[in-house]
């Protein structure tokens, strides 16, 4: 069997040398040399070829994160590697998957097709935006759920009095698997937006009096909708209302509208390094799944023993 070797994107270090402990391996050598523009040159140090390379690397903002990937991808493949795997904790441009209006790009396909052509024979990631984007790609997907780390989690506490609950309806379906997996009521917060990261309303549907609501969504951008939903949901009659969110974008006032909200906490994964501590904040790490998901790919083995089976 090929040798594996695993390399880290600069903005993903703090995740990838956990991945590589849970592991057993080191990463790779690499050095990123800059133009004084800013062009970047990554330098791969030790041979790959014929080896199974993983690359860790979450594209989340600024774009340099991405170009980085796609050229440490081609790198390797002008030096020979045997199997190339882009592993992308964060898939950045997920929530351009459609023409929702005219003369706008599906970029979430274009970020595909980039990924394709630099060589990446095979890619990783952790909670798409939408499960689809899964067939914007030509190669393999191993589409990892963020259930196997919250649901664990979830087990530990008491979920006695718990209504799981969707910000919006976009999101039932993620928000049903935990309802379900528990056995216990789903409410759903209706919005509407006139622009990108504004809500014009939104309106709750179902009971939530007495409940300790948990709030579960795939990602917290300037974290207004859990904001708004959490108000929402208290003003109604609950007792107290977390979050579960997979990445941690939080951009802009996002911060600070989660300190001023009436979330009690938000759970969030290590997909994408927090700017900011808040003691709102709890993270809870992606590192073993990934490096099990690692291993199984590697060994021909099964990825979808690693789901968690509602």
């Amino acid at each position: 069997m090929s040798e594996v070797k695993l390399f880290s994107g600069t903005k993903s270090e703090y995740l990838a040398e956990k991945i590589a402990d849970y592991y057993g391996y080191s990463l790779g050598d690499k050095t990123l040399l800059k133009f004084s523009d800013g062009e970047m040159q990554p330098i791969i140090n030790e041979s790959v070829r014929g080896t199974y390379v993983f690359f860790i690397q979450s594209t989340f903002a600024p774009a340099d994160n991405l170009l980085e990937l796609l050229l440490m991808i081609d790198s390797v493949k002008r030096a020979s590697a045997g199997y190339i795997t882009a592993v992308i904790p964060y898939f950045g441009y997920a929530r351009q998957d459609r023409k929702d209006k005219p003369r706008v790009p599906i970029s979430a396909k274009l970020i595909a097709n980039l990924i394709e052509a630099a060589g990446a024979h095979r890619i990783m990631t952790m909670d798409f935006h939408a499960d689809q984007i899964q067939g914007f790609f030509d190669i393999p997907v191993d589409h990892l759920k963020s259930e196997a780390i919250f649901i664990p989690y979830l087990k530990k506490q008491d979920l006695s009095n718990v209504t799981f609950a969707s910000p919006d309806v976009g999101g039932v379906k993620r928000a049903r698997t935990y309802a379900k997996y528990f056995e216990r009521p789903l409410v759903i917060c209706d919005k509407y937006r006139k622009k990108a990261n504004e809500i014009a309303g939104m309106t709750l549907i179902g009971d939530v009096t007495g409940a300790d609501v948990i709030l579960v969504d795939d990602l917290a951008d300037t974290a207004g909708t859990l904001g708004r939903a959490a108000d929402l949901i208290m003003e109604k009659g609950a007792n107290s209302v977390r979050a579960l969110c997979t990445h941690p974008v939080l951009s802009g006032k996002a911060y600070d509208n989660i300190e001023k909200s009436a979330l009690k906490e938000l759970i969030v994964c290590d997909t994408i390094p927090l700017r900011e501590k808040s003691k709102k904040i709890k993270v809870l790490s992606t590192a073993k799944l990934f490096a099990r998901a690692i291993r199984n790919t590697h060994e021909n083995r099964s990825i979808s023993a690693l789901f968690v089976e509602g």
